[in-house]
């Protein structure tokens, strides 16, 4: 099985961290986030990975190698420009007939052979790993009607909704949609499957998952790697 991983983005996010390190590098830990990605890849069974680089390539390129000390083979494609997280895709030559992207911000115990058995069995064009969030409002909501008439008065409600967790995997065939050189995103990429008639799939997990690229997710993330137990359900090898 094949694997992308998308490290390309200059994380300004998640400044000052990224002045000097490219983001998959930032540590979590005693490991850079890149290193605990790559080790979950081959724990589920993924034994060719691709990582698109840009920002700090050549620091990527540099820790992550051949990938042998992880038991994978490694390759690279750099982006020449910044072309997000699908424009990437058209520059890799090689890609596998079905193959798993990954964003190099983010962590999660996600199984990811999962998600790339259940887009096989259901011959999606795209499969979109998904998770619930939930989102607290600190304020009493007020709705009204047209007249100005309080219809409701809900104080701190809770919402819940279905967030993109930046793992999918694609049939080879979709790179169709994607021009050589263009600067394209994945949603943008799924919009144009779906305007083509493409098939496109879900598959909700319960796996946690925090975006690194968020400050505050980069804190919660420290404060898990803390505890060892925790830890240990990220770190596979």
């Amino acid at each position: 099985m094949q694997a992308v991983i998308l490290a390309g983005g200059k994380g300004t996010r998640l400044r000052p961290f990224t002045a000097s390190l490219p983001k998959p590098l930032v540590p979590i830990g005693e490991y850079p986030i890149i290193e605990v990605v790559l080790r979950q890849l081959k724990h589920h069974g993924f034994r060719e990975v691709v990582i698109s680089v840009g920002h700090m390539a050549e620091l990527i390129e540099a820790y992550c190698g051949d990938g042998r000390r992880w038991k994978l083979r490694i390759r690279y494609v750099r982006e020449k420009r910044p072309l997000s997280t699908a424009g990437a895709l058209k520059l890799i030559r090689g890609l596998a007939p079905d193959f798993l992207t990954i964003n190099g911000d983010i962590l999660t115990t996600m199984d990811f052979r999962a998600l790339y058995d259940f887009h096989r069995k259901s011959r999606a064009a795209a499969t979109i790993g998904v998770c619930e969030r939930r989102t607290l409002v600190d304020f009493g909501v007020i709705e009204l009607d047209q007249s100005g008439l309080l219809t409701d008065y809900i104080e701190k409600p809770s919402y819940r909704y279905m967030v993109s967790m930046g793992v999918n995997v694609f049939d080879r065939k979709v790179l169709e949609h994607i021009a050589r050189g263009e600067t394209l995103g994945i949603p943008d990429l799924i919009g144009r499957i779906r305007a083509a008639g493409g098939l496109v799939k879900g598959l909700r997990h319960k796996a946690d998952w925090l975006d690194i690229g968020r400050p505050e997710d980069y804190q919660a993330v420290q404060d898990l790697f803390a505890d060892p137990r925790k830890r240990a359900k990220y770190l596979r090898s």
